[in-house]
């Protein structure tokens, strides 16, 4: 099981110092997101600052840029990191889609595929001169007259329902969980899906990587603490009700929303997050509590993303 890591940092120094210190203590990836930064210039930082861990995106959102820009940026930073690049992509939820970005949200699952098609046919042919056709993509005349680090890079998808992780294991180098995926929940809910989506795929052909939301303290209760903030910001969403009431936390689901309605901002959603909501979600506690609720993803994730 490897062991990779979301480096934290106000500013991209930070951010790169924290993803080589992560690597020389024996990361083997480090990850960004997409939010309060863009995921791929954060990549480029990361893949400066580092020189063996895989550098990734968990993710880049995939429908705010053409399959062609995501593809060029996946080929920059492949080169940029001497072949060490994964491009991770999610969709994002549809308020995010039209309200943040002003693009249209309409048949992801269907979209997401032919995006994935799209960035792949670019990445193998667009260095030949050749035309190329895939969905979304009708290019002639064009030939990128920079070498790539490879001919294919890979692709990993993030996703939380059935149909979407059904269509991660199909088509994904690689499949990413929620931020929130504990091990009952990977191992009843998410592997078996994810094995009715191989469909024929041998399962070692993809890269099942769970995000695990981690802190630690020599006092267990301030780490949880730290924790709550993000289990609380989950929790105000809906669309996460299955992975909370799986854990039998819908009535404390329900009391986060209401604290949401009445005007708590997310940062503030912490005080209606009980120490056991952040404990079922979360690796808190001290380094050794932590390191012995790691061991439970063992044998059913390939990859934990702390």
């Amino acid at each position: 099981m490897r062991i990779t890591y979301g480096p934290w940092g106000e500013t991209l120094d930070e951010l790169a110092a924290a993803a080589k210190a992560a690597e020389d203590a024996g990361a083997e990836a480090v990850w960004v997101p997409e939010l309060h930064r863009s995921a791929t210039v954060s990549a480029a930082a990361l893949a400066r600052a580092t020189t063996r861990a895989q550098v990734g995106t968990a993710v880049a959102l995939a429908f705010t840029r053409s399959p062609m820009t995501l593809a060029l940026e996946a080929l920059d930073l492949d080169e940029l990191s001497g072949g060490r690049f994964v491009l991770g992509l999610g969709c994002g939820v549809r308020r995010l889609n039209e309200d943040w970005h002003g693009v249209r949200w309409d048949r992801p699952v269907a979209r997401l595929r032919e995006t994935v098609a799209a960035i792949r046919e670019f990445v193998a042919r667009c260095g030949t001169g050749e035309p190329i056709d895939a969905p979304g993509l009708r290019i002639r005349g064009y030939r990128r007259p920079f070498p790539a680090a490879r001919d294919r890079v890979p692709v990993y998808l993030a996703a939380v329902g059935p149909a979407m992780t059904r269509l991660a294991a199909g088509i994904g180098d690689g499949w990413i969980s929620h931020e929130l995926c504990s091990p009952a929940y990977l191992r009843d809910r998410l592997l078996p899906r994810i094995g009715e989506g191989l469909a024929g795929r041998a399962r070692s052909d993809l890269d099942v990587v769970v995000s695990a939301c981690c802190s630690i303290d020599e006092d267990p209760r301030a780490a949880r603490r730290r924790a709550a903030g993000g289990v609380g910001f989950y929790a105000s969403v809906r669309a996460y009700s299955g992975l909370f009431d799986f854990h039998g936390l819908a009535g404390e689901q329900a009391r986060v929303v209401e604290a949401f309605r009445s005007g708590s901002g997310a940062g503030d959603l912490a005080g209606a997050v009980p120490d056991h909501m952040v404990g079922a979600l979360t690796l808190s506690g001290t380094a050794r509590q932590v390191r012995e609720r790691l061991r439970a993803y063992e044998g059913l994730a390939d990859t934990v993303k702390l």
